[in-house]
């Protein structure tokens, strides 16, 4: 039995047994604000379940789990800022710490008004990105909250949107392929940010601050994982492939809504395409 092998036997046998599940908590409890705390709070009276992220000329704001977790799904529900919100960068994220950090990510690209949001996926692994993957969305992400869900086991990371998957990236470690670290953790993050020198049409179209602040809206924040607490850690992880009718799903989004795909960018790679393109992934 090789590593990969032996890690996905010991999650599946310690999962049912683990007593660190983090799941259920408001977002009070599991989150705190990391920065821009004058520009973010906990809306009263929901039971400290609903949080706003707000933007303006002086600083963006975030907040952050208190858990770390190694393994797991973990969702947030997102309301997007409304009109004209060019250059504005909505996020919610995995990522341990260190120069050669693991990072999974959700970026929603704002864009003016009429046009749609971007959704950016992105993977790091020791501290290097570059596998970019991008999507329109097929509702108006600023007029309702939509669910958005990472899985990360140590077989597949998978990013869902309203229980759809949009995206696998599977560990092909053994074939020398780079996948997040299978024994550091990473914690949640969430966060609005000024990125108008590249975020809507390569910078092209920069934050009309005249419409500031902005305002990002975020609840229920739930954490089907293990938190942290050492090398002993085991998470409670899913396993298990997608199923066909979420494969088939996978490939009517892509048909529809893809924007860019790192694996069909010829140009950029000079027809030397990463190795995990070459994969199949799901």
């Amino acid at each position: 039995m090789g590593d990969l092998e032996f890690l996905i036997a010991m999650a599946i046998i310690f999962s049912a047994l683990n007593p660190n599940v983090v799941e259920g908590r408001t977002m009070l409890n599991s989150m705190h604000l990391s920065w821009g705390t004058q520009r973010s709070g906990f809306l009263q009276p929901s039971g400290g379940d609903d949080v706003t992220l707000l933007l303006d000329p002086v600083s963006g704001s975030g907040i952050k789990s208190k858990d770390q977790f190694l393994f797991g799904t973990l969702e947030m529900q997102i309301k997007l800022v409304p009109g004209d919100s060019a250059g504005t960068v909505t996020s919610f994220y995995l990522s341990s710490v260190g120069e050669k950090h693991n990072e999974i990510d959700f970026e929603f690209l704002g864009n003016v008004t009429g046009e749609p949001y971007i959704i950016h996926t992105n993977i790091f692994t020791q501290g290097a990105a570059g596998r970019e993957v991008q999507f329109y969305p097929w509702f108006d992400p600023s007029e309702d909250y939509h669910n958005y869900t990472i899985r990360w086991t140590p077989s597949h990371v998978v990013w869902f949107v309203d229980n759809i998957p949009i995206r696998v990236y599977k560990n092909y470690l053994d074939d020398g392929i780079p996948y997040p670290d299978l024994d550091k953790p990473m914690r949640a993050y969430s966060s609005i940010w000024n990125a108008d020198s590249w975020a809507t049409r390569g910078g092209l179209d920069r934050i009309n601050w005249s419409k500031a602040p902005f305002v990002a809206k975020l609840r229920k924040f739930r954490a089907r994982a293990c938190d942290f607490r050492g090398a002993a850690s085991v998470a409670n992880c899913t396993t298990s492939q997608l199923g066909l009718h979420d494969r088939i799903q996978m490939e009517l989004i892509r048909i529809k809504s893809l924007v860019y795909d790192y694996c069909q960018d010829y140009d950029r790679y000079k027809g030397l395409l990463p190795g995990e393109c070459f994969q199949q992934q799901y």
